[in-house]
């Protein structure tokens, strides 16, 4: 199936796949690469106050020459400059040359002042204000929505976590957590295990699974992610390889598939033995 919008408690949808401009840097490097992937089908375009890069993004917005309501713009609150929501809010749609923004994130729990609950609550004001059509958070445990849930008027429409299968297990409460409250998980550097930690317990079944679909195993952990019914967020200067990650929406891994997947990722980067590994792609498909 392609990459079809997942509909959020806001209301409104978001595109399952993202073009994340954390790695672009700054100058013409990120306008142009945001224009490649406008260009080849990407309209969610993801940026934030800490990447230093929103006026590049803005810059790209408007050469596209897409309209407004076609592109879906996240940016996120990092209380660079030890400034508050209301101020970065203001600063950020400047930037980005935008009346309002699509999604606006708290970054990380790290960065909140003074408290979490404070710091939504000027969350919920920014949305209120039409600054944002929806607000979440990004990089918050188990323990931080519940804090915010705790005193929330406004539940998160998101929350923008790292995900791949090395850290599912770790990650799984998030999920189910975000599940339970009808919060859609965003997952960013979902290949690392080809691009950072290749040589682990995944290759092979990668590899494997890539090779039935006649697909890659990048194109393989992106089907991984979408199964899991998460946004992807991911970025690439290289035109083929948005092409490729845009045709990753068409395969549909089978319960085996991600069972296995599942399970070599539990495995970390030890050595793969294949007899624990189907004893738990048992367990998974039970």
């Amino acid at each position: 199936m392609p990459w079809e919008p997942i509909k959020l408690n806001s209301g409104y949808d978001i595109p399952s796949i993202g073009f994340g401009t954390w790695k672009t840097g700054k100058g013409q490097g990120p306008v142009d690469q945001i224009k490649q992937a406008m260009n080849n089908g990407f309209n969610h375009i993801d940026t934030a106050q800490n990447y230093g890069n929103e006026i590049e993004t803005g810059i790209a917005l408007k050469e596209s020459g897409l309209p407004r309501s076609d592109v879906f713009v996240t940016t996120k609150y990092s209380r660079v400059n030890n400034l508050d929501v209301p101020t970065s809010i203001k600063n950020s749609v400047n930037n980005l040359g935008v009346s309002y923004v699509d999604l606006y994130l708290i970054h990380s729990p790290r960065w909140v002042a003074p408290d979490i609950p404070t710091c939504w609550a000027q969350m919920e004001k920014v949305q209120e204000d039409g600054l944002a059509k929806s607000i979440g958070i990004s990089n918050f445990s188990v323990q931080d929505m519940e804090l915010l849930m705790a005193s929330a008027k406004v539940k998160p429409a998101v929350n923008q976590i790292l995900l791949h299968p090395y850290v599912y297990q770790r990650q799984k409460p998030i999920l189910e957590y975000a599940a339970k409250n009808g919060i859609v998980i965003e997952a960013y550097s979902a290949l690392i295990p080809i691009t950072k930690l290749p040589g682990g317990p995944l290759d092979k079944p990668l590899n494997e699974i890539a090779a039935k679909f006649g697909a890659t195993p990048e194109q393989v952990l992106m089907a991984w992610t979408k199964a899991k019914g998460a946004v992807v967020v991911t970025g690439s200067s290289k035109e083929m390889r948005l092409r490729s990650y845009l045709a990753a929406g068409d395969i549909a891994l089978s319960p085996e598939d991600i069972a296995v997947i599942d399970a070599a990722g539990a495995l970390g980067r030890g050595e793969m033995n294949v007899k624990t590994i189907l004893r738990r792609v048992v367990v998974w498909l039970l």
